[in-house]
């Protein structure tokens, strides 16, 4: 593993060292683990969306209760001085 020396404010690190311990880690773990982020960044977001398509592939759309959309009916309701009033 390399080293790596990093000039950091004073009183941030103090922060990261506070909030580190109480999380029960070190600032050094958190560093590691947002450069491994970063630089596996664009890979990580890729196969996350490819993931997404793969479950919205899966997914079958519907309205529920054998209501069918009806962009007319949807905009009658809303326009009605006396509200929804859908058909059972």
């Amino acid at each position: 593993m390399a080293n790596l020396t990093l000039v950091i404010d004073d009183e941030l690190l103090q922060k990261a060292r506070i909030r580190a311990a109480s999380e029960g880690t070190s600032v050094n773990a958190v560093v590691r683990e947002q450069i491994a982020r970063y630089a596996s960044g664009r890979e990580a977001r890729l196969r996350a969306l490819a993931d997404l398509d793969a479950l919205v592939d899966r997914l079958q759309p519907s309205s529920g209760d054998g209501w069918t959309f009806d962009r007319n009916d949807i905009y009658e309701e809303r326009m009605s001085p006396h509200g929804p009033a859908r058909e059972q």
